[in-house]
C-alpha cells in the first residue's frame, strides 16, 4: 500500500496530527508543518470541515470554538503548497461531503475519523475518489470495522477501482488511559482484516506509539503541537511537542530496525560466532590408540571445529588410530573408518 510515494510495506509512515492545534491561524499552521518536518514526520494531517455541516448550533460553545478554528479552502491550498515546498505529505480528514470533494485534489489518501467510521454517505463519497483510505477504528468493534470497509469496497468494485483500506487501531477518548489503550487489537486487525494496519494515538506520552510500531502498526499518527500548554483546547495537552515527537520518531525507527524482516536467518553479526560457540565431539578420558570408542567416552565441547553433535555414529564403535587425550576434539582422521 502506498500513500503518495511512501510504501507502507517497506517503511512505517509517521503522521503528525496537527488537527486544529493551529486554532484557526493559517500562519501558525504553516509554522507547525515546518516543525513537524524537522521532527521527522513523513506527513502532516489537518481537519477540514464546514462547522455548520459538522456541529449542531444547539451546542453553542462547541460550535463557536470550531467555527473559530475553521480554515478556508484557500487556507488549505496554501498549507498544501507549504507542505509540498518543504517536502512532507499533506493529509486532512474531511468531516463533510463538500470538504471531501475539495480535498480530493489535494490529498494522496483520505483519513476517516473514528466518529465517522459508520458515516455511510461520507464513506461512499470518499471511496468514489479511488484513493487509499486510512480508517480510524475508535468506537467500533471488529464487526463494525468490517461493515465500514465493505461500504468502501462495494463502491470500489462498482467503479472498477483497485485500492486498499488501512485500519488504524484507535481508542476515541482524549486522553486514553494507558490501561485502555488495548494495543493488542493491532494484531487482531492485521490477522482478521489482512493488509496494512496502523495506530492513531490519543495516549499521553509517546510510549503507546512506539509500542504500536513494535506490534506491527505501519502507520503511526500522533497529535502534534508547538506548545502543550498553549491554551485550554484539550488536544494540546495530549499532543507531542516537537522534542517529544522527534524522540518518538527516533524510537520508532529503532524499533523498525530491530524488527527487521520476517525471515529467520543467520545475521551477519553472528556468523563469526558459529565456530567459537558451536560444539565438537571430544573424548572425556584418555583413549589409547587402537581402543574401541563407546558413547560413554564422549563429551561435546567448544569450538565447533571438529565433528558436530548428531554425528556420533562416525566415531562410536570405531577404533582410534592415535592416542587421544582427555578433552581432545576428535579429528575425522583420528578413527579408522570401517574397522570394528
Amino acid at each position: 500500500m502506498k500513500i503518495g510515494k511512501h510504501d507502507l510495506t517497506k517503511d512505517i509512515m509517521i503522521v503528525a496530527e496537527i488537527g486544529n492545534n493551529h486554532e484557526g491561524s493559517v500562519s501558525r499552521a504553516e509554522e507547525m508543518i515546518g516543525l513537524a518536518h524537522e521532527a521527522g514526520a513523513h506527513a502532516v494531517k489537518f481537519q477540514t470541515f464546514k462547522t455548520e455541516r459538522y456541529i449542531s448550533t444547539r451546542d453553542p460553545a462547541r460550535f463557536s470554538r470550531l467555527k473559530r478554528f475553521e480554515l478556508s479552502e484557500s487556507d488549505f491550498i496554501r498549507l498544501h503548497a507549504t507542505a509540498n515546498r518543504i517536502g512532507i505529505l499533506f493529509l486532512s480528514t474531511p468531516f463533510d461531503m463538500d470538504s471531501a470533494r475539495f480535498l480530493s485534489t489535494l490529498v494522496p489518501a483520505f483519513k476517516i475519523a473514528s466518529g465517522d467510521n459508520n458515516h455511510k454517505p461520507l464513506l461512499e463519497t470518499v471511496a468514489a475518489f479511488g484513493k487509499p483510505i486510512l480508517l480510524s477504528t475508535g468506537l467500533a468493534d471488529l464487526a463494525d470495522i468490517r461493515r465500514s470497509r465493505a461500504i468502501v469496497e462495494r463502491v470500489w468494485k462498482e467503479k472498477g477501482i483497485q485500492q486498499q483500506v488501512a485500519a488504524l487501531h484507535c481508542v476515541a477518548s482524549y486522553p486514553v488511559p494507558i490501561e485502555e489503550a488495548n494495543l493488542g487489537a493491532i494484531g487482531q486487525l492485521r490477522e482478521s482484516l489482512g493488509g496494512i494496519v496502523g495506530y492513531s494515538d490519543h495516549c499521553l506520552g509517546i510510549e503507546a506509539a512506539v509500542t504500536a510500531a513494535a506490534l506491527g502498526a505501519r502507520v503511526i499518527e500522533k497529535h502534534f503541537t508547538f506548545d502543550k500548554t498553549y491554551s485550554d483546547f484539550r488536544d494540546h495537552a495530549l499532543s507531542a511537542n516537537p522534542a517529544e515527537f522527534a524522540e518518538m520518531v527516533r524510537r520508532i525507527r529503532d524499533v523498525q530496525s530491530m524488527i527487521g524482516e520476517p525471515n529467520k536467518r543467520i545475521q551477519p553479526c553472528e556468523a563469526a560466532n558459529a565456530l567459537p560457540m558451536r560444539r565438537s565431539i571430544a573424548v572425556r578420558r584418555n583413549v589409547p590408540r587402537g581402543s574401541l570408542i563407546e558413547l560413554k567416552d564422549l563429551d561435546w565441547i567448544r569450538p565447533g571445529t571438529g565433528i558436530p553433535p548428531g554425528e556420533e555414529f562416525r566415531v562410536v564403535g570405531k577404533r582410534t588410530n592415535c592416542d587421544l587425550m582427555a578433552g581432545e576434539i576428535i579429528d575425522v582422521n583420528a578413527v579408522e573408518v570401517g574397522r570394528d
